[in-house]
C-alpha cells in the first residue's frame, strides 16, 4: 500500500480533482469528473485509521467524537487540499479535494467573452452558479485575478477553506478562511465592511445574514462576488429571495433589482476529442427588462428574455450547448445530457 503523501502525489500528476479512501474499496480519484481507481491495493478499516490520523493530527480525537471534520492541509511539493474526513459504518472515509495552486486566465478557461466585462464592473453583486464541482471556484478566481492586474484597489476574500492564494499586483488582497480567520460567513462579512474594501468575495451564500449583508455592501458601493448552488440565474434569484420570510421578499426583490449585475451558471461536459473537460455557460447581464421581472416576481420568464437578449452578452445554457455542438467541441449526445430544454435542443441542434 502506498503512504498517504505517495496516493496525493500520484492524484496529483494525474491531475485529480479529488481522492476518496474508503474502507473494503482500493483508493479511488476523479479525473474529469469521472471517479477511477487511484491503485489497485484494497483499504482495510486500519489502512484508513491510519490515514484519517495522519491527516487530522490533534484534530483526530474531535473528529473521532462528532463525527466528522472539516480541515484544510498542505502537502509540500504536492498541493494544498481541503479534506473532510467522516464515519461511516464504524469506520472512517476521508474526501480530499486536491486544490490548484495556479489561477488560469479567463481566456484558458474559454469563457464567453462577456464574463471578462465583470471584472470591470465597480459595484453590484456578480452570482457564479452551479453544482460542486462546476468550476465555480475557478472562475471567481480568475475574475479576481483580472482585477488584480489590472487596477488598483482591496480585495477580501471570505473563503471556507481558501482555494487559491492570489500575489497582489496592483491590489491590496487580504483572504480570510473560516473556522481559522473569523467564526462565520455573516460574522466575516459584518466585519469587511469596516476593513475598507473595493471588491468582496464570497465563497457561498448559506443563509439569510449572509444575504442581506452582501445585498448591503453592494448597495454602498461595493463589488461583491459570491457562489450559489443554483443552475440557473432565475433559480438563483429564487433561491436567495426565498432564504427570507413573505414579509421581507418584495423589498429583498427590490433590492436585488438594483444591485444584481450578472449571473453565471456554468456545467462542466467532458471534451468530445481530447480529455479534459469545459464550461457551457448561462450569463444573464442584468437589463432594465430583468430589473422589472426581478422586482415583479416574474423569474419564469427571465429565460425567455435572456433567449432574446444577445446583445447584452447574455445567452442561455442550452444556446451555450448548441455553440460547442457546433464548434465541434463536444459531442451531441453528451450535450443532449446536460440540456436543460432536450425535446427543444434535439430539434435545434443538429448531430455533427
Amino acid at each position: 500500500m502506498l503512504t498517504l503523501t505517495q496516493l496525493l502525489e500520484k492524484a496529483h500528476t494525474l491531475r485529480a480533482s479529488d481522492v476518496h479512501l474508503v474502507c473494503g474499496l482500493p483508493p479511488k480519484c476523479r479525473i474529469d469528473g469521472a471517479v477511477t481507481d487511484l491503485t489497485e491495493d484494497t483499504l482495510t478499516a486500519a489502512d484508513c485509521e491510519l490515514f484519517a490520523r495522519e491527516l487530522a493530527g490533534d484534530g483526530y480525537e474531535a473528529m473521532a467524537s462528532i463525527g466528522e471534520l472539516d480541515m484544510a492541509r498542505t502537502f509540500p511539493g504536492i498541493a494544498r487540499t481541503r479534506v473532510n474526513l467522516f464515519r461511516q459504518q464504524g469506520c472512517v472515509s476521508a474526501a480530499i479535494r486536491l486544490l490548484s495552486d495556479h489561477i488560469p486566465s479567463l481566456e484558458a478557461l474559454s469563457l464567453p467573452p462577456a464574463v471578462a466585462d465583470f471584472a470591470a464592473y465597480r459595484s453590484g453583486i456578480v452570482l457564479v452558479t452551479g453544482e460542486t464541482g462546476s468550476g465555480k471556484s475557478t472562475t471567481l478566481a480568475a475574475l479576481l485575478d483580472r482585477i488584480n492586474h489590472t487596477r488598483p484597489g482591496h480585495i477580501i476574500t471570505l473563503e471556507d477553506p481558501i482555494e487559491y492564494i492570489y500575489t497582489p499586483d496592483r491590489c491590496v488582497i487580504n483572504q480570510r478562511e473560516i473556522g481559522t480567520d473569523t467564526r462565520s460567513y455573516a460574522d466575516g462579512l459584518r466585519a469587511i465592511l469596516r476593513e475598507d474594501p473595493d471588491v468582496i468575495l464570497i465563497g457561498e451564500m448559506r443563509d439569510l445574514n449572509t444575504i442581506e449583508t452582501a445585498l448591503t455592501a453592494a448597495e454602498t458601493g461595493h463589488l461583491v462576488f459570491a457562489t450559489l448552488h443554483t443552475n440557473s440565474a432565475a433559480d438563483a434569484i429564487d433561491r436567495m429571495v426565498n432564504v427570507f420570510p413573505d414579509g421581507q421578499q418584495a423589498q429583498i426583490r427590490l433590492q436585488l433589482s438594483t444591485t444584481l449585475r450578472a449571473v453565471l451558471s456554468q456545467q462542466l461536459l467532458p471534451k468530445r476529442a481530447s480529455a479534459g473537460r469545459i464550461a457551457a455557460c448561462e450569463i444573464m447581464v442584468v437589463t432594465d427588462a430583468i430589473r422589472n421581472l426581478i422586482r415583479e416576481a416574474k423569474t419564469p420568464q427571465i429565460n425567455s428574455f435572456i433567449t432574446m437578449d444577445s446583445r447584452s452578452g447574455s445567452v442561455t445554457m442550452d444556446q451555450s450547448l448548441r455553440r460547442l455542438v457546433q464548434d465541434r467541441v463536444v459531442s451531441f449526445d453528451t450535450a443532449l445530457s446536460y440540456a436543460r430544454d432536450r425535446e427543444a435542443f434535439r430539434s435545434a441542434a443538429q448531430p455533427y
